[in-house]
C-alpha cells in the first residue's frame, strides 16, 4: 500500500504561524516523519504513532514549520461538487478563515455550481470568500457555491486556473469528485505548474476507502434515528402496522446500520453488502409476516441501494448511469412498499404501511454540532498541508488522527460494511433478524 504524499517542491519558508501566532502554538508543528499506523495489530505494534518506514502508515496531518507558498502573493480556490451534504458550509467556513486569519492569504475564491463553474460557457461568476462573508454560514445548509455533477472538460478547469492565477484548489466532494481531482493534479504536472489539488472527501454515505468517518454522517444518524421513532410509534400506532424508512446508501450500509443501532425499535435492516430474497420460505416477506402475528407491528429500515439483486434491470449489459458515471438504482424503497401491499392483499390480511423517505430532508439540513467540529478540523488540515505545497492528496481521519490520504488509496476502492464485524453483528443482535435468504439444500 502506498502512503506517499506528492509535493510541489521543498517546503522552504518559515511559516506565517510563527509571526502571528502566540508561542505556545509553536509546539503544535508537525514533522513530516510523524506517522499513524494504519492497522493497530500489525506487528503487535501498541504505539499508535511511528518513525519506521516499513510499517503501513499514514503521514500524520497539521501546520509544518516551513511553508512553500509565499502565502502574502497566494490565491486560493474552492469548490464544491456532487450532491449536497450537511457540513459543506462548514468546510468552506473552516477553509477560509484558516487562510485568512493563520496564513494571512487575502485571495481566496468560490467556484460556483461545481466544475461547472471553471467553464466559461456556463457563465457562472466567481465568489469573492472573505470573514465576513463566511462568518454564519454554519448555521445553513446546502453549499453556498452551489454545485453540479457531471464530468467537464480537464483542460478548460486548468485553463481557468492559470487565469485566475490559482495556487491551491480544494476540491470538496465524493468519489467522481477525488477522481476528477486525480485528473486535474496529473493534468497540472504534465503541464509543469506549481498548483496544488487537495481533496475533503464528502460522502454521507460514509464510504470513502481508508477514511472511518466523513463530514455529513453523523447528522445524517441524527435525523434518521428520528425518522425511525416517527415510523415506530406510527407502525405500533394501528393492527399490522407497518413502519418502511428509506435511508441513503448507495454501495455501502452505514447509515442504515448505525442510525439502527441507535434507535432499536428497527426489525429489519436491509444493506447493500448483504442480499436478500423477497419471497420464499426464509425470503423476506415471510419473515415480515411471521413479525406482525408476534407482535401486531413491524419497522423496516432500507438503505438505497439495499437488494439491487432482485431486478432483472441490473443485469450484464442493462445497466443505467446517470450523469456523472453512477448506477442509475431501482427505487427499492417504491418497490418494497408495493412489495409488501400487494402480499398481505394476497393473504387478505389488512395491513398499515407508512413510507418515510427523509433524504433530501437530510441532505440539506446544516450540520450538527458534532459534524461542525469535525468539518473545523477538517477544513484547517486541508488549509495546513496545501500551505506546505503537498497535493493529490485527501484529509482523512484515521485511528482518531487527522491524516494526509492519497487520494489514489481513496478512490481505489469503496468502503463497505462487513457483514461479519460489529457493526453488522450488532444490528444483527439488536433486530434478531437473520439470514432472508432461501437456500438450496442440495448445494455445497
Amino acid at each position: 500500500m502506498d502512503t506517499t504524499i506528492q509535493t510541489l517542491g521543498p517546503a522552504k519558508i518559515p511559516s506565517p504561524i510563527k509571526r502571528y501566532k502566540e508561542s505556545t502554538h509553536y509546539k503544535a508543528f508537525i514533522s513530516d516523519e510523524k506517522r499513524v499506523v494504519i492497522d493497530l495489530d500489525y506487528h503487535h505494534l501498541n504505539d499508535l504513532f511511528l518513525d519506521r518506514k516499513d510499517v503501513p502508515s499514514f503521514e500524520l496531518a497539521g501546520p509544518r514549520e516551513n511553508v512553500y507558498f509565499d502565502t502574502s502573493k497566494l490565491r486560493c480556490a474552492i469548490v464544491t461538487c456532487g450532491g449536497l451534504c450537511p457540513g459543506l458550509n462548514d468546510i468552506i467556513r473552516s477553509v477560509v478563515l484558516e487562510l485568512n486569519y493563520s496564513y494571512q492569504v487575502k485571495s481566496i475564491y468560490g467556484i460556483r455550481y461545481g466544475l461547472r463553474g471553471f467553464i466559461p460557457e456556463f457563465g457562472h461568476d466567481v465568489m469573492e470568500l472573505t470573514p465576513r462573508e463566511v462568518g454564519n454560514i454554519h448555521e445553513m445548509g446546502g453549499s453556498i457555491l452551489g454545485s453540479s455533477r457531471g464530468p467537464q472538460a480537464i483542460d478548460e478547469i486548468i485553463d481557468c486556473l492559470e487565469r485566475m492565477n490559482i495556487g491551491v484548489l480544494f476540491m470538496t466532494g465524493g468519489d467522481g469528485t477525488l477522481k476528477a481531482a486525480i485528473k486535474i493534479a496529473d493534468e497540472i504536472s504534465n503541464r509543469g505548474l506549481k498548483i496544488s489539488v487537495i481533496g475533503i472527501p464528502k460522502t454521507i454515505d460514509n464510504d470513502i476507502y481508508m477514511v472511518s468517518r466523513s463530514f455529513g454522517f453523523d447528522t445524517a444518524v441524527d435525523v434518521a434515528t428520528m425518522a425511525i421513532r416517527s415510523a415506530h410509534n406510527e407502525a405500533r400506532g394501528y393492527p399490522n402496522g407497518i413502519g418502511l424508512i428509506k435511508l441513503m446508501g448507495r454501495h455501502s450500509g452505514f447509515i442504515a446500520a448505525t442510525a439502527s443501532l441507535a434507535q432499536q425499535d428497527v426489525n429489519f435492516v436491509l444493506i447493500p453488502e448483504v442480499d436478500f430474497d423477497l419471497k420464499g420460505e426464509n425470503g423476506f416477506l415471510t419473515h415480515l409476516e411471521k413479525r406482525l402475528k408476534q407482535s401486531y407491528h413491524a419497522v423496516v429500515v432500507v438503505a438505497e441501494g439495499a437488494g439491487q439483486n432482485i431486478f432483472e434491470i441490473f443485469e450484464e449489459g442493462h445497466k443505467d448511469y446517470d450523469e456523472s458515471g453512477n448506477v442509475r438504482l431501482h427505487d427499492i424503497g417504491q418497490f418494497l412498499k408495493e412489495a409488501i401491499k400487494d402480499h398481505f392483499n394476497s393473504l387478505n390480511i389488512p395491513i398499515s404501511l407508512k413510507y418515510i423517505d427523509p433524504s433530501y430532508m437530510i441532505r440539506s439540513l446544516p450540520a450538527n454540532s458534532n459534524d461542525r467540529v469535525f468539518c473545523s478540523f477538517l477544513g484547517r488540515n486541508a488549509v495546513h498541508a496545501a500551505m506546505a505545497g503537498k497535493t493529490k492528496l485527501s484529509i482523512g481521519n484515521w485511528n482518531n488522527q487527522f491524516v494526509h490520504v492519497p487520494i489514489n488509496l481513496s478512490v481505489s476502492q469503496r468502503k463497505h460494511v462487513d457483514p461479519n464485524d460489529k457493526l453488522w453483528l450488532g444490528v444483527l443482535d439488536a433486530t434478531g433478524q437473520g439470514a432472508m435468504k432461501n437456500f438450496n439444500e442440495d448445494s455445497d
